[in-house]
């Protein structure tokens, strides 16, 4: 079950450059614990949900998970062997853009060592280094 948006205003984006810091979305909101990235990234759809089922099956339908990003970013992908010129290629798979400090997952509801556990599972899914959180 990929989460792909419904509709977009324009099919095709530009790829953009990741600066700086995330300024919206760095703080937990709804969990307790979290899952925060440390370095800036593209997370496809596809690592958003291995993470998600991931977390998930450990949990073992135990205490509640959030998944605090959004693949809204088309990548388009030329076919192999195509000689220059002819456009940009169609869009093949959805990503989030991510930059440091952006909380991925949140997790309440279980105890810490199994929220550990879990995010850190989903942690290896992720093809970025992050850092478990914890609300003070």
């Amino acid at each position: 079950m990929l989460s792909n948006p419904k509709r977009t205003r324009f099919r095709k984006q530009h790829r953009g450059r990741m600066r700086g810091i995330s300024c919206r979305g760095n703080q937990i909101s709804f969990g307790r614990y979290a899952l925060q990235a440390l370095e800036p990234a593209w997370i496809t759809a596809r690592q958003i949900e291995a993470g998600r089922r991931a977390m998930t099956r450990y949990a073992r339908r135990g205490g509640k998970i959030w998944v605090r990003i959004f693949p809204d970013k088309p990548v388009t992908v030329r076919p192999t062997e195509t000689r220059m010129g002819s456009g940009k290629g169609s869009p093949e798979y959805w990503v989030s853009v991510v930059k440091p400090g952006r909380i991925l997952y949140e997790m309440s509801g279980v105890s810490e060592t199994v929220a550990r556990t879990a995010i850190s599972i989903a942690a290896s899914k992720m093809p970025i280094p992050t850092q478990f959180v914890i609300t003070g």
